[in-house]
């Protein structure tokens, strides 16, 4: 049948009125964008008032682990998680190097059983400025009374160290904490996918130096701040000569079997209910090698060496340290919150799982809090742990705990049995796990055949990672990522729509009809005050009228037009005649005028069968004994300069259908296009408009008695009928073609 070909072929036929604003609103009873959304009282009142179901939600909102751990599987994900979990928390071990042991390894265990993910202070070097510029050398100097010297009291320094790096850490993850519930999480949606993706390729590249002092077996200085990776390279390739060559057969002996043992892991995964732990076997076998062949004392192998037991009892952080150190612990708060963010969502991206910013701001700010009073540092995520914990197996949030109840048991009573392991085999576990970040390389040559900005944002993040360091770097290329979205919307893509034929559609004038008399214009970018100036600039230009000369001439031609309507008065008067201007072909408004002089009366418009009712300006009553002299009088000057005829445009619509608000800014050029516009007889509508863009212009008062919602128009097709039926001069073959698209 004929309904059910056109189903085939998916063709409709809709007939309705023409719909502006306004009728829109009458037809639809449509309510103002403000009135559908409850007020601030409201929310609160409705947030109070909930039910069970609702409760539930929000609770399992905000602890998550009460929605998977009772699904978990012991059986699938039991075995992976134990062995990830152990890997991972027997490579915190050795950090203890650079902070106080005891300290490290509290805060190893506290804020990663609470965060339940692999965590670490990748910004303790933060921490480190904060408490070198609160409890420098200096103040804390003793006088040796044997020979009269100067010496650092460092049991006093270190404990005020502590202090102060606790107090910082519990205010940064009450900084968190609030974020979190003020749902500032948003911003993790600037963290573009290739942001995030050049970002912890150049972390891995911070990571990747950081362990070749171990490898290799030197002492390079240590440095910090912006250009400290360049730094340090240079002071390791300038020790390569120093290498100590037992710890690099160590390394190399221990890299071989890592990569060999992980080949053969993945050759076989498919037929092993779960993977071989090769990285807790490599740290059992190397340990007990080096405690049976004593590598440490007969090949000066540097080793983790001792490692305190005990815990610490829980203080109340000084609170009077708050006020000095507030500055620095909400850049600890946001940077740690930008790192974590950015490393989650790329394993999201890579297992297929959503990331939910604020609850990752909550649980960092809590780990932070509590771990604070057990004089914990402030903790970020690690990329070299994360990779480690996914590489070896890791599952679920489970395997956290078990690093983190690795830790505590060392702290207890295992720390002994780890005293041997040389810190060369726990870098290369690292070096190895990060062979997968420096995969991501690639995207250079994909991201240069498919979006060169996204290329540009991609090796910006890396160069400032690289050399500005994680923070400063981080900072840096989100204030990039921004730029570019900004340069993107200033200078958008602006086009002249045209129709499709036998359709409502209107798409780029160089492929589709042009609609005679009128100008569709359409930015790709909404308009506010960035480009506003802009995109008046480019309405002149593609409609090719120069509005401020075009003023000029009118006004020159209206002072001529009164002239010479006093000189046709007089001579009516004296002569009882009448003058009036007769085309000489229906084409008038492109050539020039045969005027004539009747004397006694009005000619008989019925000779004139073709001749329709004249645009305003086109005729005049004027008097002259001479036709060649009114021809001159009223020859029409050119206007190639100017662009278009002025009567070849009567009517502009702006198709705003890309805009999602409006400001005061882009409201006042809308406003001076309408009166511009109108000064030269071309008649401005917009179409297209959301409901929210129409409050804003409420708002805004951008309606009057000239501007009414009748300017404003539900689609395009519909702004484009109204002008043809209102001052149009079209085919009655366009015409129906064009309604017929309705």
């Amino acid at each position: 049948s004929l309904m059910d070909s056109a189903h085939r072929l998916g063709k409709y036929r809709v007939e309705r009125e023409v719909l502006d604003e306004q009728r829109l609103e009458e037809v639809t009873l449509r309510k103002a964008h403000s009135d559908t959304r409850p007020s601030l009282i409201e929310q609160l009142k409705n947030s109070l008032r909930c039910t069970v179901p609702q409760l539930k939600r929000r609770v399992l909102s905000i602890l998550p682990i009460l929605y998977w751990l009772p699904k978990y599987s012991v059986w699938d994900y039991g075995m992976p998680d134990l062995i990830s979990g152990i890997s991972v928390g027997i490579i915190h071990l050795p950090q203890a190097i650079h902070l106080l042991p005891q300290v490290w390894l509290m805060h190893c265990w506290l804020p990663y059983l609470l965060y339940l993910d692999s965590i670490l202070p990748s910004i303790h070097i933060m921490v480190g400025s904060v408490t070198e510029r609160l409890a420098p050398d200096l103040y804390f100097l003793k006088v040796n009374e044997t020979n009269i010297t100067a010496e650092v009291d460092t049991v006093a320094r270190d404990s005020y160290r502590v202090q102060v790096a606790a107090a910082t850490t519990v205010l940064g993850g009450l900084i968190q904490v609030v974020l979190g519930l003020v749902k500032f999480g948003f911003v993790g949606t600037y963290l573009s996918e290739p942001l995030v993706r050049a970002y912890t390729t150049a972390a891995a590249a911070h990571a990747v130096v950081a362990q070749l002092k171990y490898i290799f077996g030197v002492s390079p200085t240590r440095f910090s701040g912006p250009l400290s990776l360049v730094y340090t390279l240079r002071d390791v390739c300038s020790l390569l000569p120093q290498t100590h060559l037992p710890t690099l057969l160590v390394s190399a002996v221990s890299m071989v079997f890592l990569v060999a043992a992980k080949e053969l892991n993945s050759f076989l995964s498919p037929k092993l209910p779960v993977p071989i732990p090769v990285e807790l076997i490599t740290i059992v076998a190397v340990t007990l090698i080096s405690n049976y062949a004593h590598l440490n004392s007969n090949y000066t192998i540097s080793v983790v060496g001792e490692i305190p037991c005990g815990l610490s009892p829980p203080e109340v952080p000084d609170v009077t340290i708050f006020g000095e150190v507030i500055g620095d612990a909400f850049a600890l708060a946001i940077v740690g919150y930008a790192i974590s963010i950015s490393l989650g969502k790329t394993f999201a991206l890579k297992h297929g799982y959503k990331v939910d910013s604020n609850q990752e701001l909550v649980a960092l700010g809590l780990s932070n809090v509590v771990g604070g009073f057990f004089q914990c540092y402030s903790v970020c995520p690690s990329m070299s742990r994360s990779l480690v914990q996914e590489t070896t197996g890791g599952k679920t949030q489970m395997a956290g705990v078990a690093s983190a109840l690795i830790v505590f048991v060392t702290i207890l009573k295992l720390g002994p049995l780890f005293q041997e392991l040389p810190k060369a085999v726990l870098a290369v576990i690292v070096f190895v796990n990060l062979k997968g970040m420096f995969k991501q390389y690639t995207d250079v040559v994909t991201l240069w055949r498919r979006n060169k900005i996204d290329l540009v944002v991609w090796l910006v993040t890396w160069v400032s990672t690289l050399l500005l360091n994680l923070d400063l770097g981080l900072a840096a290329s989100i204030t990039f990522a921004l730029l570019t979205v900004i340069f993107r919307t200033q200078m958008p893509t602006y086009s002249v729509l045209g129709n499709v034929p036998g359709t409502e559609l209107y798409l780029d004038i160089e492929t589709h009809r042009e609609i005679p008399g009128v100008t569709i214009f359409r930015s790709s970018a909404t308009v506010y005050f960035a480009n506003a100036e802009l995109y008046l600039e480019a309405l002149k230009e593609k409609s090719g009228l120069d509005i401020s000369k075009m003023i000029i001439y009118k006004r020159r031609q209206e002072a001529k037009q009164k002239r010479r309507e006093r000189r046709a008065k007089r001579r009516a008067k004296r002569e009882n005649g009448t003058v009036f201007v007769i085309p000489t072909s229906p084409s008038a408004a492109d050539g020039p005028c045969r005027w004539e002089y009747l004397k006694g009366g009005d000619p008989d418009c019925s000779s004139l069968g073709w001749l329709s009712e004249l645009q305003d300006g086109d005729t005049t009553t004027l008097g002259s004994s001479s036709e060649d002299t009114l021809s001159r009088d009223l020859e029409r000057v050119s206007l190639g300069s100017l662009g278009k005829w002025t009567w070849d445009i009567h009517s502009i619509i702006l198709d705003l259908s890309t805009a999602n608000f409006i400001d005061t800014v882009a409201i006042k050029t809308m406003k001076n296009i309408f009166h511009d516009f109108s000064e030269i007889d071309v008649d401005i509508y917009m179409a297209g408009c959301q409901a929210s863009v129409v409050e804003q212009l409420e708002l805004g008062d951008f309606f009057s008695e000239s501007i009414t919602k009748r300017r404003l128009f539900t689609t395009v097709h519909d702004a484009v009928l109204y002008c043809l039926n209102h001052r149009g001069d079209i085919t009655e073959t366009l015409c129906t073609s064009l309604r017929k698209a309705r």
